[in-house]
């Protein structure tokens, strides 16, 4: 990868139980190429301090992503990459924010679509039986209902479906520095489907994963068939690729600044 980022500026988005760390080999790797990569954890992710409790709704956990992409100067746009749940917070990000996105890119991400409810593709995912959840503990936050429902992948989970492609260090911090999360399909019901202005107009880009065991291949492409996107690629990776596969991603990430930043 050359040094020629020109500071164009990449703002990774990290999955559920994860913060903004998980990024950390390809952060290294683009900014050492130029460009400008920020990583921020969502609400109660990472070493943001709340607890998931205090994070009721999705735009809540949402809240720090939608603060960055609100401070920054005029004219100023980013390529944003969602991975995992993370797609969802960038078409949330893209619907409120559509001027200051260069392109939306889904890293082996749920992409909701502008005509469904933004629950949709979650649940289409769970309904359809796409992973076996094995020892992911799924449980109720309160006993009134009013706080989603919340989620912590076990150990055999994340060893077999998410890092079987990483090294034993990679899944040693990784479960190390996971937290209790959540998918939040209880408040995404609720939502109104995306615009067409909004996320609708923002361009897209998916990088399908090959060997992914948590968001299957055949479920990735169904996302693309049911929400057509500008490009797609494809890595030869896990789940967590940007642990696994960091050279192969920041190089797919470059390419995708350099094209549309």
């Amino acid at each position: 990868m050359a040094d020629n980022g020109c500071n164009k500026h990449l703002v990774l988005v990290h999955g559920a139980c994860i913060g903004g760390w998980s990024y950390f080999k390809v952060a290294a790797r683009l900014r050492s190429a130029g460009y400008r990569v920020t990583a921020p954890d969502m609400a109660a992710s990472g070493v943001d301090p709340r607890p998931m409790r205090d994070v009721p709704t999705f735009r809540d956990y949402t809240a720090p992503l939608l603060g960055l992409l609100g401070s920054l100067p005029p004219g100023e746009k980013v390529v944003l990459v969602g991975h995992s749940l993370g797609g969802v917070n960038v078409a949330l990000a893209a619907e409120l924010f559509p001027d200051k996105i260069a392109a939306a890119v889904f890293l082996c991400a749920f992409m909701p679509d502008h005509t469904s409810r933004p629950s949709h593709v979650l649940e289409k995912f769970i309904e359809g039986d796409w992973l076996d959840w094995m020892d992911t503990e799924m449980k109720p936050q309160d006993a009134e209902g009013k706080l989603p429902t919340s989620m912590m992948f076990g150990p055999q989970i994340t060893r077999e479906k998410l890092l079987q492609l990483c090294s034993p260090e990679d899944l040693t911090l990784v479960r190390s520095l996971m937290r209790v999360s959540s998918m939040f399909v209880e408040d995404l019901q609720v939502q109104q489907p995306f615009s067409k202005g909004g996320y609708g107009s923002v361009r897209k880009v998916y990088i399908v994963c090959k060997q992914d065991l948590a968001i299957p291949e055949g479920f990735q492409r169904w996302m693309i068939e049911s929400n057509p996107v500008e490009e797609v690629n494809e890595i030869d990776a896990d789940h967590c690729v940007m642990l696994s596969r960091p050279d192969e991603l920041a190089r797919c990430l470059a390419d995708i600044a350099d094209s549309y930043a």
